[in-house]
């Protein structure tokens, strides 16, 4: 697992299959024992568009993964590795057979050993467990479930190596780690912990310059990323290494205090700051010192008598007991009545929790993060409600108003004195000063069980001084910013909110409006939801209108919302803070002026999602300088990064972005934006073009403009990967270039795409995008982009078996290149033609266009339409009986499409060839040229080829008596066209029932 995933029988390596199979038996495997359903293993492999013959094809790869893992096993032997367990499966392997499950043993045999103080056994089960760990984990394997385990035991991994590392440095082994820490301090820019090893390293080894370096290199990073400042425990070393606290080489890692720090610690004077302060000022939390714990106030004990305390006298009493005239402190807001969902994100921070319902043994904190409107505040309220009673000193709450329609952020001074004037503290006893009295604050709250709520914040910063500094404390923290210095510095657990399930909304809705009226009009409730794209606030204005005119039919309600689809006048509301666009404009507004300009151009992106890259055509802007301005919208929640590197808008900030460009820009900024992204779009497939289709001629593009910086690739996986993740983006562009002016791009796009739209079965983008961009040639009068438009949908329709209309436009194709005097778009229709009539079975009419195609490609030295017509000439008369010349014609084929590189045609002729000698008898031969065939199809990715070919394999096997050979044959292709949802997974289906029902 740790690596490809690989299997052996004894010393002998196992042949798992195909990428897919080896990914079922991963997910198994990953369960550790426990059943998997069949609709888990199918979102594993294939996450939310499964093929429609999904649970087949997974029976079909736990069979064979069977015969594989149990070579012994006979047909009637129960299986003992993988066994059916109700409708899904359960692998059973032993634990020490598995390497995952080793370097898990050994890691936490780590952990024990260095607990109980032997640092070298420790470092060396670590050592051992790491040099079991080849490489990435699953690599190789498709799907969601494969994705999110890579990322996991990534992580996994570089923790493991951290700890190694780290008792490696205590071990006095740090200039043996130099080099492996500046190397993956390289690969991890934003690892702080590994900066710390290596400037520690470093500093033990004499070289405190390159320490001090490392650091700089490391904040630079973490600065200009992430908009924020190291960690406490990093900036803490940078001190001491300035200082050159002799401490540091006295053996101790750089987590030791120093050597005076177990001196008792009273309270500071006025103004001072009982903690370690950071570059900026800000006080710092080092867990590892003992708490500051200023001496309490009197004004905060409770005396034993009236009078037993003069005003200023410091008392000894225990700061958790409550002075006679504070109330006890219940600041939560109420909580909502119709709360609907949300159970995934309680179960997930209710678990950080203990579990018998006590309060925590430390100190805990929840940010929850996400767009304007998500309903962080409304979650945040329901979560305090519900484990209030865990903190029996009661909940404090406060609004930080990092985002309010006022415009007034609370301060971290201002807001630290609400909290102490709730706590009792009197006027008259705040120290001065944000340290001191973030002091005091701490005191206060030491020994003290307290549920804290921090709404709407706008920072970490604002609100680092609010944070407790001892344990049993809960902080719930809402922001529209992601807060990672909380995370980061503090330890916070991330919580970001997405919008609704649809199930969630439709129960938010009934909450509001009773089931009752939502059952009488369920279509209307369903473009309501859709319409405003399960953003509760959305709903809940919504909701509010309909509620308030209970006479109103729901279908009024989504007219309403249909009528404004481009706007966001459906959502207005007389109070602002439930006005859906003034609530977009505070997180807009608090971006810097790039940031607000990249995210109103997003509005002209038409496409789902899109790229770093692409959002940098959009802009015109560099690379880098795109990168910290995605990172400033995603931490603001306007933009979500779904993946690394790609991003997609909600779907009303995508129509508030929209409003915003409209404004805010020019018409001829609006057009050139648009024109640098679909430049971008266009030339980067148009590099990919080469590899996918060697050897054919490049379509003539104009050059991109200046600051379009399309990408390039290097290998056929690179260039079809490319446009797989971008396809709906591809397709998208095809049609915003038809309707924004820009006709070439519209037509040129599909042009570029067509071989990747013909090796991955994508016959329907195919066929649409071709018809846009011939629709948008004709419509500017461009002959040229007409003639290869009608050339390029007329293939697309050929190939989605409409063979009358392909042949039609093949006809009119030839008509416009004999006009503009184009010889070479000539040649390729006529070829054409011969191939479309021959899948239409008029063989006379394939042969007399083959024929004709073959004679002007000889004619004019095209070697490349040579190879094409005698293949289908070949073909043409192998479906007439006439054997000999198709096996002439064929060979003649391989011989110039092998010395034309044409190794998409070569396999097409191989297939052939294997059909002429199966229905010649000479079935060996036949297998072997289909076998032929399957190399060159696998060759180019040809998955479409390498299925037909699978299926003409296994009507030669069943001809023979090799049913079971017919089976696996027929089953591999099934599993090629299910994954591309492909036609003809119905007639190897039926293949496949007609043997099992002839072995009965």
């Amino acid at each position: 697992m740790l690596g490809p995933v690989r299997a052996w029988h004894a010393d002998r390596e196992l042949d798992l299959g195909s990428p897919q199979q080896r990914a079922v038996l991963a997910a198994l495997l990953l369960r550790r024992g426990h059943p998997v359903s069949l609709a888990e293993l199918v979102d594993a492999v294939w996450g939310v568009k499964p093929p429609a013959a999904a649970v087949s094809v997974l029976r079909t790869y736990v069979s064979r993964l069977r015969k594989v893992l149990e070579p012994g096993r006979g047909p009637e032997d129960p299986p003992r590795t993988i066994v059916s367990v109700g409708d899904g499966y359960r692998a059973r392997v032993p634990e020490q057979a598995l390497d995952l499950a080793v370097f898990e043993r050994r890691t936490a045999d780590a952990a024990k050993a260095s607990a109980a103080g032997e640092e070298s056994t420790a470092a060396q089960l670590l050592h051992d467990a790491l040099d079991g760990w080849p490489g990435a984990a699953l690599a190789g394997l498709p799907g969601p479930l494969a994705e999110s385990e890579r990322a996991r035991l990534a992580e996994e991994r570089l923790g493991a190596l951290e700890t190694r590392l780290d008792l490696d440095v205590r071990l006095g082994r740090h200039g043996q780690v130099i080099a492996e820490l500046l190397s993956l301090t390289g690969e991890h820019p934003l690892r702080e912990e590994l900066c710390r090893l290596l400037m520690l390293a470093l500093y033990r080894s004499g070289r405190q310059a390159e320490a001090l370096a490392a650091y700089r290199r490391t904040r630079a990073t973490l600065v200009t990323e992430l908009g924020i400042e190291p960690g406490a425990p990093l900036r803490d070393l940078h001190a001491r290494i300035l200082a050159t606290d002799a401490s540091l080489t006295a053996g101790a890692s750089s987590w030791s205090t120093p050597a005076d720090s177990d001196s008792p610690q009273t309270a500071p004077p006025s103004g001072s700051s009982p903690q370690p302060t950071g570059a900026s000022g800000t006080p710092q939390r080092d867990e590892t010192q003992p708490s500051a714990t200023p001496t309490t106030p009197a004004a905060l004990t409770t005396p034993s008598t009236p009078s037993a305390a003069p005003a200023a006298t410091p008392q000894a009493e225990t700061p958790a007991r409550r002075p006679p005239y504070a109330p006890r402190l219940a600041q939560l807001p109420a909580d909502l009545p119709t709360f609907t969902g949300r159970e995934a994100e309680l179960k997930a921070t209710l678990g950080m929790l203990p579990l018998d319902g006590s309060a925590p043994a430390t100190l805990v904190i929840s940010a929850i993060g996400g767009m304007a409107g998500v309903g962080k505040t409304t979650l945040a309220v329901h979560l305090a409600h519900r484990v209030a009673d865990r903190f029996p000193d009661g909940q404090l709450c406060v609004n930080l108003r990092g985002f309010d329609p006022t415009g007034s952020v609370m301060s971290s001074h201002e807001a630290i004195r609400v909290l102490l004037d709730a706590l009792g503290v009197p006027p008259q006893r705040l120290p001065a000063g944000l340290e001191a009295q973030t002091a005091l604050y701490r005191s206060v709250l030491a020994e003290r069980r307290v549920l804290i709520l921090l709404d709407n914040a706008r920072d970490a910063e604002q609100v680092r001084p609010l944070l407790p500094g001892s344990p049993g404390c809960f902080v719930i923290v809402t922001s529209r910013n992601q807060l990672t210095g909380l995370v980061a510095g503090e330890g916070a657990h991330p919580l970001t909110l997405n919008q609704l399930t649809p199930a969630e909304a439709h129960e938010f809705l009934a909450r509001r409006l009773g089931a009752a009226r939502l059952e009488r009009e369920p279509g209307a409730v369903d473009e309501i939801i859709s319409r405003c794209a399960l953003l509760p606030l959305a709903l809940a204005v919504v909701a509010a209108r309909a509620a308030t005119h209970p006479d109103f039919p729901l279908s009024a309600i989504a007219e309403e919302l249909r009528d404004s689809d481009d706007s966001l006048d459906a959502f207005a509301g007389d109070d602002i803070t439930i006005d859906v666009r003034t609530v977009f404009s505070l997180s807009y507004e608090a971006l810097s002026a790039p940031a607000a300009r990249l995210f109103r151009l997003l509005g002209l992106h038409a496409g789902p999602d899109l790229s770093s890259p692409a959002a940098a055509a959009l802009a015109g802007l560099t690379p880098r300088e795109t990168r910290g301005l995605l990172v400033e919208l995603t931490r603001a929640h306007l933009l979500t990064e779904y993946f690394p590197g790609r991003y997609t808008l909600h779907d009303l900030l995508r129509v508030y972005a929209a409003e915003r460009v409209r404004a805010e820009e020019t018409p001829r900024d609006r057009d050139l934006a648009v024109e640098r992204m679909l430049s971008w779009y266009l030339h980067t497939a148009a590099a990919a073009y080469p590899l996918i289709t060697p050897n054919r001629n490049p379509i003539p593009l104009d050059p991109p403009p200046a600051s379009c910086r399309q990408l390039s690739f290097t290998t056929l996986d690179q260039a079809v990967d490319w446009c797989e993740t971008e396809r709906s983006n591809l397709v998208g562009a095809v049609h915003q270039a038809a309707d924004s002016g820009q006709p070439s791009i519209a037509w040129q796009l599909p042009a570029v795409l067509w071989g990747f739209f013909y090796l991955r079965s994508h016959l329907g983008d195919w066929l649409d995008t071709t018809r846009t961009g011939l629709s948008a040639a004709r419509a500017a009068q461009d002959s040229r982009g007409e003639a290869q438009a009608l050339a390029d949908a007329a293939a697309a329709l050929r190939s989605n078996e409409r063979f009358d209309e392909a042949i039609e436009l093949f006809h009119r194709s030839i008509v416009v290149c004999r006009e503009l005097g184009d010889m070479d778009g000539r040649l390729r229709a006529v070829g054409n033609l011969g191939d479309a009539y021959l899948h239409t079975g008029r063989l006379d009419k394939a042969v007399e266009y083959s024929r004709r195609g073959l004679a002007l490609d000889r004619a004019v030295g095209n070697i490349w339409g040579e190879g094409i017509a005698l293949s289908n000439l070949g073909d043409a008369y192998q479906q007439l009986g006439r054997f000999d010349e198709a096996v002439d014609c064929l060979e003649q084929a391989l011989t110039v499409l092998r010395e034309s590189g044409n190794r998409w045609v070569e396999g097409v002729a191989l297939d052939v060839l294997g059909t002429v000698h199966h229905r010649l008898g000479a079935r060996e031969r036949a297998v072997a040229y289909y076998r032929q065939a399957l190399d060159a199809h696998r060759d180019i990715g040809n998955r479409w080829g390498e299925g037909h070919t699978l299926g003409h394999l296994g009507d030669v096997q069943l001809a023979a008596g090799e049913q079971e050979a017919a089976d696996g044959s027929w089953r591999q292709a099934l599993g090629i066209f299910a994954e591309f949802d492909h036609p003809d997974a119905a007639k190897i289906q039926e293949k496949l029932h007609s043997l099992q029902l002839a072995s009965r």
